[in-house]
């Protein structure tokens, strides 16, 4: 395709909104669907090349899972993509998001690891910083709430045990389970992840607010410390 071809100047049949019409979306690129979204591109370079510098960027090689990746700022500084566009982009990764934790909420069982970490991963993996997440369950492990409690670096969290129990009481919260993310995608726990787990642990025995589980989150794999056998 040459530099300067517009979509109108591209044979119907490999017109991405055209294509879609005449096969459906599931046979178009990812692309493709992007380009159909945007609608129009700008001078010299059209929608199906301007989706390509979106799912391809010079800061990440993720495909169309860097669409997650990128902040208002990075899309507006593209030319080609103004704000409105930018808007768009962003709602097309939160809708994402949300379409993949209402399928994994069907099968969410807060006494299997594996249904937690399915219902967040989508939500958490993306994230370039740390960020710990506190679920509060009733007597009948029923879920009553959630909080983020602490945003931290790109490899750390900080979060102390009093901070996480005002929360649980103001939510008469009877068990309690941490979540949070590693942004390098190694859901391996860190000494001070254990430290902090082991520390919950004891203040909870005190309080009479169990510790259920700390669920730590990589890029699609996760890793639970209470099936790992560290309390």
């Amino acid at each position: 395709m040459s530099k300067n071809n517009t979509i109108k100047e591209m044979c119907r049949e490999e017109r991405p909104y055209e294509k879609c019409e005449q096969y459906g979306a599931e046979n178009l690129t990812d692309a493709e669907l992007l380009a159909v979204l945007l609608r129009t591109g700008t001078k010299g370079e059209n929608s199906l090349q301007l989706a390509q510098k979106i799912l391809h960027p010079d800061f990440i090689q993720d495909g169309i899972l860097s669409i997650h990746q990128w902040s208002l700022e990075q899309l507006t500084g593209l030319k080609g993509i103004g704000k409105v566009k930018a808007i768009q982009i962003l709602c097309l990764s939160e809708l994402a998001k949300r379409l993949s934790k209402a399928e994994a909420r069907k099968q969410l069982d807060f006494s299997a690891p594996e249904t937690i970490a399915r219902y967040y991963m989508e939500e958490m993996r993306h994230r370039n910083r740390e960020v710990m997440k506190l679920l509060f369950l009733n007597t009948k492990s029923r879920f009553l709430g959630e909080n983020d409690i602490s945003v931290g670096t790109v490899n750390t969290t900080l979060v102390s045990p009093r901070e996480i129990f005002l929360e649980a009481l103001k939510k008469n919260a009877v068990s309690v389970i941490l979540l949070h993310n590693h942004p390098s995608g190694d859901p391996t726990p860190s000494k001070d992840d254990i430290l902090v787990t082991k520390r919950v642990l004891e203040a909870g025995e005190i309080l009479g607010i169990d510790l259920l589980d700390h669920i730590i989150i990589g890029d699609n794999c996760f890793i639970s410390l209470r099936e790992k056998g560290f309390f």
